[in-house]
């Protein structure tokens, strides 16, 4: 690859990665509520659940997910009902004080806190059990590998590492926004219930959109 293309593929990648979707609502629902740390964590829970995809499509299970529809179905709802019930948590959260009360809380800066490792998990999930994120490397990888390439699964999974490498930034940046805006709020505990109700919607609605969705045609 000459660095012309090279760079197109990592452009390409910026902008993807600054496209909204169940990812960036990840993230940032973690940074307002916990701070830039669980932010950053989330973002690598997501890394390493894009690895996961980036192996499986170097080895041929891209291919499979593509080719079998069976296959997709059940990752499909699987990765679906993921969704949904994170959705459904979100939205049937409690605040962590009593009821009634409403003690100021700056966000991510207080409060009680998810686990990280929770929030890692939780992102390496979103990730792993959807199957348009394998199909996405399986579509998108191969258009920069040249055709004359000797080892092309070789040249996927580097393609892929550096397309995921190049995402930490974004993470990060999304990451980093919605902590600083959440420290110039002042936002009190039912604001926070708020934005909780806000993103279990969504990822409900990003679940329901997944299961509704058709294979992508070989």
């Amino acid at each position: 690859m000459d660095w012309q293309t090279l760079w197109l593929f990592m452009a390409a990648g910026w902008l993807l990665n600054l496209t909204p979707g169940p990812d960036v609502l990840y993230i940032v629902s973690h940074s307002l509520r916990s701070g830039l740390r669980a932010g950053v964590v989330a973002g690598l829970g997501i890394t390493a659940g894009c690895f996961v995809h980036i192996a499986a499509a170097a080895i041929g299970v891209g291919a499979l997910l593509s080719a079998s529809g069976t296959a997709f179905t059940v990752l499909k709802w699987v990765g679906a009902a993921y969704l949904m019930w994170m959705g459904v948590r979100m939205l049937l959260s409690r605040p962590a004080s009593g009821a009634g009360s409403t003690p100021v809380i700056s966000v991510g800066q207080g409060g009680a806190a998810e686990p990280l490792s929770k929030v890692f998990l939780g992102g390496f999930w979103t990730n792993v059990l959807n199957p348009k994120v394998a199909l996405f490397f399986l579509a998108f990888v191969p258009q920069f590998i040249a055709p004359g390439t000797d080892n092309k699964a070789l040249a996927f999974v580097l393609l892929g590492t550096l397309f995921n490498v190049n995402a930490i930034p974004i993470n990060i940046g999304w990451a980093a926004v919605a902590t600083w805006m959440a420290r110039r709020m002042d936002v009190v505990q039912h604001r926070l219930q708020v934005l909780d109700r806000v993103a279990g919607a969504l990822f409900i609605g990003f679940g329901l959109k997944l299961a509704l969705s058709d294979r992508p045609v070989p």
